[in-house]
């Protein structure tokens, strides 16, 4: 069990930490010039990680409002970075699914992401010890992310 002042200076870390990591996101999507927000991008990834969804079930990953999450895959299909397809099995149910423009967008700005990450890894090379990517694993897992290997994986086949 953490002490509270071992909890509070984690929590700190974190803090810092998941600054660092919007900032270098915004960088890897800005430096494209792409007209996304950040909430946007998240949309696509949400996408190219778990295969078409309905507008709703992206509005709860996101932890949006139903109508919030309709208007951004409205936008995201009006940029072609989505496309809207009918259920064959219920006409009723409508799924978006990336784009090929939004599996390349979304594939660039990772790429982009990682190349900046391998250079931050490579100037601090002592810190990287088992326990630290064990422990930034373990915590990407408790917030329901799945390893990028395995994601890829499933958006190419969707």
């Amino acid at each position: 069990m953490l002490t509270p002042a071992r909890e509070q200076a984690a929590v700190e870390a974190l803090m810092v930490a998941s600054r660092a990591f919007v900032g270098l996101a915004a960088r890897s999507l800005a430096d494209l010039d792409a007209d996304v927000t950040l909430p946007q991008f998240r949309t696509l990834v949400v996408l190219a990680s778990r295969g078409p969804q309905r507008s709703v079930d992206i509005s709860n990953e996101l932890g949006v409002a139903p109508s919030t999450g309709q208007r951004m895959c409205d936008r995201l299909v009006r940029k072609g970075l989505v496309d809207r397809s009918r259920s064959a099995s219920d006409r009723r149910v409508v799924k978006v699914r990336l784009s090929a423009a939004g599996r390349d967008l979304v594939e660039k700005v990772l790429n982009r992401r990682r190349v900046e990450l391998s250079r931050i890894v490579a100037a601090t090379p002592d810190l990287w010890q088992p326990l630290v990517t064990e422990a930034l694993a373990a915590f990407a897992a408790a917030t329901g992310e799945v390893p990028e290997q395995e994601w890829w994986l499933g958006y190419s086949a969707s």
